[in-house]
């Protein structure tokens, strides 16, 4: 029976090690809300390939450059896309590829018949 209470401790314990901390928990659902929105995931998928300036994202895109250039901060808040100032442009590319991976296989799975 002693052994089956140390089992059981032992589970208990194991069970709240993989319990998530708040800021994780945070950084998760954060992210998940970035995949959320439609026009988040066109950006990105975009940027899976190359980096591209706000201009380019939303010609290419047909969006305007304000509602890019705020779905770019919101993005770079996450460290999902970091970008790099060329003169008075700013291009933008993926920063986790994790995170690329992951909109890949959602893209893969909606496509899948």
């Amino acid at each position: 029976m002693t052994d089956e209470i140390k089992k059981s401790n032992a589970e208990v314990q194991f069970e709240k090690e993989q319990q998530l901390d708040e800021e994780t928990l945070f950084v998760v659902s954060q992210t998940f809300k970035a995949l959320s929105d439609p026009t988040r995931i066109r950006i990105l998928n975009l940027l899976c390939s190359d980096e591209h300036s706000v201009n380019d994202i939303a010609e290419i895109l047909d969006l305007s450059q304000s509602t890019v250039s705020h779905q770019l901060r919101f993005l770079k808040n996450l460290r999902l896309v970091k970008f790099r100032r060329e003169g008075t442009s700013l291009y933008y590319s993926k920063d986790d590829d994790h995170i690329m991976n992951l909109l890949k296989q959602a893209i893969e799975h909606a496509t899948h018949n």
